[in-house]
Order: C-alpha cells, then structure tokens, then sequence
C-alpha cells in the first residue's frame, strides 16, 4: 500500500537556491531526499511555494494565503495520509508585523484546516507535521530586501511555540533548526547540504507517524 505525503511550504519547500537566481535540481530540494529516504510505498507531494504565509494576505504578490490554498490542495491529492506542514519565515516580514505568536497561531490554524478537510484514507482527518521553520540569518542585503531585517530574534523564538501549538492541536512537532541552518549567502533558504539533513531527519518523522501508530 502506497502511502501519501503532502509536503506544504514556502521557498524552502519549492527549492529556492540561495547561491543563484532559480531553484535546486529537483533531486537536491529536501523533500525528494525524503521521498528517497522513505523508500518504496511513499509518494511525496512537492507544495512549496514562494512568499507563502500561514494565514495572512500581503499586497505585494498574489495567492500567498496558505489557509485559502490548502483545502482545495489536500482534496486534490485525496487520499493523504500525511501532511508537513513549514511555514512561517514569510510571516517574518515586516509587511505583516507580526509576533512570534501571532505566526506560531497562523500556523496552529494550518493545522486545524489540514485535519478538518478529511483527505486521509476513507475520509479521515490526514496526520499532520509541524516543522518550526529554520531561523534566519545572519543580516543579509537580500534579506534586508525581503523584509527580514529585524527577524532574526523573532525567528528564534517559533520553535518552543509551534510545539506548544502542535501539542494543542493534535500534530507532530519538528524544529528544522534541530538540523538545519540558512545558508550565509542570502539568510533565509537553505543550501544542498541543509536540505539533505532536514529531508533525511523528516523521513524518520514520517515513518515514525505513520508506520508507528
């Protein structure tokens, strides 16, 4: 029986390459390292996309609301046994002037509307993983661009709230941080090297979830 993994995210999922314009070769993103981690009877679902947010709209660019995106999304990939979910770094910005709190509760909500849209198996609720995004930094000039100049503190301070949040809401908790570190050329995506170590320890979350219940 093939299992089904949905992999939700921003740039870090997408592949966004922080030594130049473009994104890494397919089989270097992390969830492809996963996806070969895991072996045979997974099928992972690449969802990253660029200035993705948990819940929140920005007037700079279109369709980065995660909350409106992902129902629709899980229902299209039915049946999903499993969804990891990474958000937050967007959330950042200071567009959007947002707490620790407030993205670690953006994120919560994720959480809520992946096990209410009952895409698992024979319409259950799908399991959920909640990864506390890597903290960014060192202060880069792109960073500074993106809006991220005063984040690195705040960013710090996701993981003991997202597992606050996962605990709360009935997900599994990982801190990518526990693996992983932005890479110093841009502060805020993560290089071949980062994504190895956070797909490899993410498939151990994944098998653990799921062949473990």
């Amino acid at each position: 029986m093939s299992r089904t993994v949905v992999c939700f995210g921003d740039s870090n999922t997408y592949g966004a390459n922080p030594s130049e314009p473009g994104r890494h070769p397919r089989e270097v993103r992390w969830p492809r390292v996963m996806e070969r981690a895991l072996g045979d009877g997974y099928e992972v679902i690449e969802e990253g996309l660029n200035g993705r947010c948990t819940v929140w709209e920005t007037p700079i660019e279109r369709g980065r609301n995660g909350l409106d995106y992902l129902y629709p999304c899980l229902l299209s990939h039915a049946p999903v046994d499993l969804v990891v979910i990474m958000l937050g770094t967007n959330d950042l910005k200071s567009v959007y002037r947002n707490t620790a709190a407030d993205i670690a509760c953006g994120a919560a909500r994720l959480v809520d509307e992946a096990k209410s849209s009952l895409a698992g198996p024979d319409g259950t609720p799908p399991r959920v993983v909640l990864v506390a995004p890597v903290p960014v930094g060192p202060l880069t000039a792109q960073s500074e661009m993106w809006g991220l100049g005063a984040a690195v503190e705040t960013s710090r301070q996701l993981a003991g709230l997202y597992r606050i949040a996962a605990q709360d809401h009935g997900a599994v908790f990982f801190d990518a941080g526990s693996v992983a570190q932005v890479s110093p050329e841009d502060g805020v995506h993560l290089d071949a090297a980062a994504c190895a170590s956070l797909g490899q320890a993410l498939a151990e979350v994944v098998r653990t979830s799921l062949e473990g219940a």
